[in-house]
């Protein structure tokens, strides 16, 4: 039995949605909640507080999602946004360098490659590794609790030794793994996720979290209206002073319509304990690559369920065409970088797994 009730989401009669990597079905009460946002914001100043206070009501379960304090959390538009502005506010010198994965996201190494940051290339599936290769000059680890290219799982306590032994920053992008699994964001300096993934969100709002007990002295290089401390009118003639909490992430105003969206995500969430969502999900992986390995199709996901995520990754030169014959049988998997990503949450079941192996099967072959 699926442990998500599919008719809570608005995917297509017949369909086996199997893309949670990718972009994850509507919940029907997201149209109610976007609806609620269209009368708020149309109903003039109270409207407008309604639309304020649905913001800080956010931070605060997202808080609780993420087992942090509620000024630890703020909102950005994106991980790539979070991430640059992070890199933004450092005081990089010559001959600082970054540790990332070779197969890390863009979101997380972009920022840094165009500010000119040295980046030292260290597979985080080796920890040791990581520690060999960070130096006094190290100022950062930068790594996604789960990989998008393989939904390998990274062990982040062996990765915050490794920062730590150099005194560097330990920053996660959980956007791979929130959602389906317990989050412990305090590992990290800093942490970002997209909301649109496992967390049944809309594109619009990321979440950016701020250790403020690990970097109490943070702040951001540039500012706006929403992150500063003002009374009606700011003095700029004088210092202005940024906001104390992580709402210094929001320069300008927050995505109030995405914000409203995730708050019925989280009511679905809330229902469901996430060790039992985990344990859903990465049953189906096992199921999967079970089934992989005995048609002999290989996969480059790692088999140990400690060591890999809620997706089931199959490299393949034609990943487009066979992801575009799958789904006319039936079956939404996601593709792109040269691999076939097939990926859980919780409306799918066991039931699944055989059509999405003749779909596969037969897609491979056309």
């Amino acid at each position: 039995m699926p442990l998500f009730d599919p008719a809570d989401f608005l995917i297509p009669a017949g369909l086996v949605h199997v893309c949670a990597a990718g972009e994850t079905p509507v919940l029907h009460a997201q149209a109610m909640a976007l609806s609620r946002h269209a009368l708020d914001k149309s109903t003039g100043p109270a409207g407008r507080a309604k639309l304020d206070a649905e913001v800080e009501r956010l931070r605060a379960r997202l808080a609780a999602f993420w087992s942090v304090e509620t000024g630890d959390i703020g909102l950005v538009a994106s991980v790539a946004e979070g991430m640059s502005l992070l890199v933004e506010s450092l005081d990089w010198r010559p001959g600082d360098n970054v540790l990332v994965d070779r197969n890390e996201y863009a979101s997380v190494v972009a920022p840094l490659s165009l500010r000119g940051v040295e980046l030292r290339f260290v597979p985080m599936a080796e920890p040791e590794a990581v520690a060999a290769a960070a130096d006094a000059r190290t100022r950062m680890v930068a790594v996604s609790a789960v990989s998008y290219l393989d939904a390998r799982r990274h062990d982040l306590a062996a990765l915050r030794a490794a920062a730590d032994g150099v005194g560097a920053l330990l920053v996660v992008d959980f956007t791979q793994a929130s959602g389906w699994m317990p989050i412990e964001a305090s590992i990290a300096d800093f942490a970002f996720s997209a909301c649109y993934k496992w967390m049944l969100g809309i594109t619009g709002t990321a979440i950016a979290y701020w250790n403020r007990a690990r970097q109490p002295g943070w702040a951001p290089a540039t500012a706006g209206w929403y992150s500063i401390v003002t009374g009606p009118r700011p003095d700029y003639a004088a210092k202005l002073a940024l906001r104390p909490d992580a709402g210094r992430f929001t320069r300008g105003n927050p995505a109030h319509a995405p914000c409203y969206a995730l708050h019925a995500a989280l009511d679905h969430h809330e229902r469901y304990d996430r060790a039992a969502v985990q344990a859903h999900v990465q049953a189906l992986t096992v199921a999967l690559l079970a089934r992989l390995d005995a048609a002999g199709i290989p996969s480059i996901t790692p088999p140990d369920p400690r060591r890999h995520g809620a997706s089931v990754c199959i490299a393949h030169e034609r990943a487009s065409r066979v992801v575009e014959g799958m789904a006319a049988r039936g079956v939404l998997a996601w593709n792109g970088r040269g691999r076939i990503r097939i990926s859980f949450h919780g409306y799918n079941t066991l039931s699944q797994i055989d059509p999405i192996m003749c779909a596969l099967t037969a897609a491979l072959s056309d």
